[in-house]
Order: structure tokens, then C-alpha cells, then sequence
């Protein structure tokens, strides 16, 4: 699966791979390969994407386009 929105995601707040793979925990190496969809992505790794960016990971997953995380009261 293609991973087109971490990418534009990343771009949109002027970051650079290495920046995110380091807030990840990972080498720029395996994080280029999420975004391109040649690896999956942990559910650990789209947690820490989801709280980094404050958009849901659906939104990540590309099944909605609403970016907010919904809040359960």
C-alpha cells in the first residue's frame, strides 16, 4: 500500500525524512520505504505518525478526508 499522505504530510510541515524517521525511531532508510509502500507500517509507527501530525489515522490510511482525530467523550 502506497503511503502517499505521510509523504505530503511531511512535506506540508517542511520536514525531511531523517526528521521523521528520528521522531519515529527508525533509519530514513525503512521510513522511505513506508512512504512508498514498499514496507508496512507498524501500528506503533501510525500511532506516533497520527499524534505527531494531530490528524487520525484513517486519515493516514487514506479512508477518510476529514484530518481531525475524532475524540470520544
Amino acid at each position: 500500500m502506497y503511503f502517499k499522505r505521510i509523504a505530503d504530510l511531511r512535506i506540508d510541515n517542511d520536514m525531511t525524512q531523517q526528521q521523521i524517521a528520528d521522531i519515529l525511531g527508525c533509519n530514513r532508510q525503512v521510513y522511505a520505504r513506508y512512504e512508498r509502500g514498499l514496507r508496512e507500517i507498524p501500528i506503533s509507527m501510525l500511532i506516533k505518525l497520527a499524534k505527531h501530525y494531530n490528524v487520525s489515522i484513517d486519515y493516514i490510511l487514506g479512508i477518510t478526508d476529514i484530518k481531525e482525530p475524532r475524540i470520544k467523550k
